[in-house]
């Protein structure tokens, strides 16, 4: 099972934002069977197995293997991913491009967000188990007179730290940096 799954088709959208299937998506974290989840959930195993082909249809959830009861072949399932995400794409952007070189405000930072989660989700594509890669989170707390010197601060030891190791030879390593308020306080 994946950590990620990256839903950019509208399809496959459609298909996982209903609360049922949701719902039997959390179930699946374990292998489970149509007749298992029916029982679990008080519903007919029928309409169980035809939310579960939905999402296996859609790629959310795979048939790991079969059993055979009373005669009958019996599919077992899993989610294939432990989270899903869903891309701004599916929507798109409204109202137009941004400004180049805009680095204030909320509309930079879900761009900025959207990127990187863009970029995880391909990483979460390929094969391999381990990915170099680093994540670091921080609270800080600044008076309003000291946000200003704060962010000329940050954004200098930001930019000496690509300067000092931005070039060279290597493997390219994207490294974002998001400053904004906690919570609903501002």
């Amino acid at each position: 099972m994946r950590d990620v799954l990256y839903l950019d088709r509208i399809e496959q959208a459609e298909t996982l934002l209903k609360p049922r299937r949701i719902e039997l998506l959390r179930r699946l974290a374990d292998e489970r069977t149509c007749t298992e989840l029916a029982g679990e959930l008080g519903e007919s195993p029928q309409r169980v197995y035809y939310h579960v082909k939905k999402l296996e249809a859609a790629g959310l959830v795979e048939r790991v293997r079969e059993r055979r009861v009373r005669g009958i072949q019996e599919g077992i399932y899993r989610a294939r991913a432990r989270s899903y995400w869903l891309s701004r794409h599916l929507v798109g952007a409204l109202g137009g491009p941004r400004r180049a070189g805009e680095t204030l405000g909320l509309g930079h930072l879900l761009d900025l967000a959207d990127q990187v989660a863009g970029d995880v989700a391909e990483l979460a594509r390929g094969d391999a188990d381990e990915v170099p890669s680093l994540g670091l989170t921080g609270e800080v707390r600044l008076a309003p007179e000291r946000r200003e010197a704060f962010m000329r601060d940050l954004q200098a030891t930001f930019e000496a730290l690509l300067a000092r190791h931005g070039g060279g030879q290597g493997e390219p390593f994207a490294l974002a940096l998001a400053c904004y308020p906690k919570g609903a306080q501002r």
